[in-house]
């Protein structure tokens, strides 16, 4: 035997006593003439499948209930790891998938589960994995249906889940089950190290460290120490945070679920709290279609603005709508919703306090902000919630309830934080500058739109009227690589304008810049320097970084025929949420009107360096275009068959008559 064969297979010859046969599980079947007469075939081997995975056979007539996670890694009894999973958002929902799956077997039910893990956008930043993150989302969506539907058996489905893409997956996979009852159960979130900085923070070492703002020391310190429990979303209220406080204001999980701290007897409570939910709307036959409707994802926004909540929210809220075949919100909704929603949440990375999500979690989370908003009249309060209550009722029992009382005392005792510094009053969160969320500034750049998070730009920039101005000669970059680069060495200053062209769905999947939004707000001359870009953002993106542009530059949009050079003119208006983004010639000193610098981008060819990037995957290609065929990223990026198949048919069709 060679070296290597004696190395793999080894020997022992006790392997080799291999049994052929074995007396099979005791008792038998609760078959009924019935059963074998009009059952399909598929139900009754189900039964043998089960006892064979060793279930009792006299405890097989209970309802069967599904159980999906994002699940990721091997997590040993101890918490210790066998094999890791992608990120802490999924290392420990299992923990929630058992207490839910004991509840329901407890309560005489028969749970299954199914798994659907989740990649890591932080992992990911700055490499071709990122070119799959977005894409994965409608992929995970698909394939949590397909499992569903393949356990017809099943009475209700329960969704596990933490992430940026895994826990919107879940949500638009349930709210497509319109007949079955579905919950949300959010995995929670990690906490921050006692000293040191947040996970946000911390994926910024490498461009301070370039820019000799970090010692190497102090870099290998903070990013050791950065995620200091195992389990849970990053601490800020990036897309993983927003996503579970968009899944809590929908009705679609349990009042005070949302953010709850990963591995804590409160967080694990949640999952046999969900469980009992689901068996409760089984038996009232609540379904999904009564849950997610027009008013709760009206109730969704309205929650979001809020927040305060991640960019990419636009992306998965009118995904959601689209599956739960509801209204699908437009820019439009999204702009009236934020300018007459306030924004009472002082989190990461907004501010003004940089507080952690799970004093967000302890000042009240999702329903105390509910109860501030109920104040101002800006709800849908008639709209159902899991609990088979409606959103006023459950508020109605938040405001009197012990467990209110309780979790922000215990803020107040753990950290000192009166829980009124992180959920304020719409007078207190004016008088202490907070602003709106979002503004959506178009022009000769943007015709079809954009999106900058406006309320964290750095005020000392914004103009003692609320409004952001910077007009500079622009940096273009067609690669995140390059352009990260340029920011490591010296090829960013204070004043530029960097334009990143060419990241959009055709061109890189829409990959996320968190790299260098992050960069810049982190880098002592960061906040003068302005991003526009067609790519998105990671949820704690911070400063003057306006995404989404539309149309993307490969879809000839104006974006992709900006130069060096060229001359860009940026108006934010934080208090009355309007903006706009124009380029405005080539000579700073003698600036054309917005019409005739439009002629002049409108004669000139794209970038030459424009391109789908070299490593684009053909999956992410097929996305690209499917979603275009959809309506593209401003109706969420989503599959919609018909007008796919409207578009495939009028190709074939073309073809015909060429030939």
């Amino acid at each position: 035997m060679s070296k290597h064969l004696e190395y793999i297979i080894g020997s022992n010859e006790d392997l080799y006593e291999v049994q052929t046969n074995a007396a099979g599980p005791e008792g038998s079947l609760p078959l009924t003439p019935d059963m074998l007469l009009h059952s399909p075939s598929g139900d009754l081997f189900g039964l043998s499948q089960n006892v064979g995975m060793g279930w009792n056979p006299s405890e097989l007539n209970g309802k069967q209930f599904l159980l999906l996670s994002t699940q990721g890694g091997m997590r040993g009894e101890d918490g210790k790891p066998i094999a890791l999973g992608y990120h802490t958002g999924h290392w420990e929902v299992g923990l929630l998938m058992k207490a839910a799956a004991e509840e329901i077997k407890a309560k005489g039910g028969v749970p299954f589960a199914g798994y659907v893990s989740d990649p890591c956008d932080g992992r990911s930043q700055g490499t071709t994995g990122m070119f799959d993150s977005f894409p994965y989302r409608n992929d995970a969506a698909l394939v949590y249906r397909r499992l569903i539907r393949s356990l017809p058996t099943r009475k209700a489905v329960i969704g596990i889940a933490t992430c940026d893409k895994g826990l919107p997956a879940t949500m638009i996979a349930l709210a497509a089950m319109h007949d079955l009852p579905t919950i949300i159960v959010p995995g929670g979130v990690t906490l921050p190290p006692t000293s040191g900085e947040d996970a946000g923070k911390v994926q910024t070492i490498g461009a301070r460290y370039a820019n000799d703002e970090l010692t190497l020391e102090e870099a290998a310190d903070l990013g050791c120490r950065a995620c200091a429990t195992p389990g849970g979303g990053c601490q800020f209220l990036g897309t993983a945070a927003t996503s579970q406080v968009v899944a809590e204001a929908l009705g679609m999980s349990l009042p005070h679920s949302a953010l709850a701290p990963s591995g804590q007897p409160i967080w694990e409570e949640m999952a046999r709290q969900s469980a009992r939910a689901a068996i409760t709307m089984e038996k009232l036959k609540l379904t999904t279609k009564d849950i997610i409707t027009d008013d709760s994802i009206y109730n969704a926004m309205v929650v979001h603005a809020a927040f305060g909540g991640s960019t990419n929210l636009l992306l998965h809220i009118p995904a959601i709508a689209h599956a739960a075949k509801c209204r699908i919100p437009t820019v439009e909704d999204w702009n009236q919703i934020n300018r007459k929603v306030p924004r009472i949440v002082s989190v990461l990375p907004n501010g003004p306090e940089h507080h952690p999500t799970v004093r967000a979690f302890l000042a009240g989370g999702v329903p105390e902000v509910m109860l501030h908003l109920r104040k101002l009249g800006l709800l849908k309060e008639n709209a159902l919630t899991v609990t088979g209550e409606t959103l006023g009722a459950v508020l109605d029992w938040w405001e009197t309830s012990e467990r209110r009382k309780a979790i922000k005392q215990r803020l107040i005792d753990a950290d000192g934080i009166q829980p009124e510094d992180v959920i304020m009053s719409p007078e207190q969160a004016k008088a202490r500058g907070l602003t709106s969320t979002f503004t959506f500034p178009v022009g000769n750049l943007a015709p079809e739109g954009s999106v900058i998070k406006s309320t964290s730009i750095d005020p000392s920039v914004v103009d003692e009227d609320g409004v952001y101005r910077h007009t500079g000669k622009v940096k273009v970059f067609t690669t995140e690589k390059s352009a990260i680069n340029a920011i490591k060495t010296g090829g960013i200053e204070k004043g530029d304008i960097m334009a990143v062209i060419g990241r959009g769905p055709s061109g890189t999947g829409m990959e996320e810049t968190y790299q260098l939004t992050s960069a810049l707000k982190h880098l002592s001359y960061g906040k003068y320097v302005s991003l526009i870009t067609d790519a998105r953002f990671s949820g704690v993106s911070t400063g003057a970084c306006i995404g989404h542009i539309g149309p993307e530059a490969l879809a000839d949009g104006p974006i992709g025929k900006l130069r060096d050079g060229d001359v860009v003119e940026i108006i934010v208006d934080r208090n009355e949420l309007n903006g706009s983004l124009n380029f405005i010639g080539e000579d700073p000193d003698a600036p054309l009107s917005y019409e005739e610098a439009e002629k002049v981008l409108a004669a000139r060819d794209s970038h030459p360096d424009l391109a789908p990037d070299a490593d684009l995957p053909d999956d992410t290609r097929l996305w690209a275009a499917l979603q275009a065929a959809s309506g593209g990223t401003w109706k969420g990026s989503v599959y919609d068959v018909d007008r796919i198949i409207e578009t495939l048919e009028a190709g074939k069709e073309a073809l015909k008559n060429r030939k």
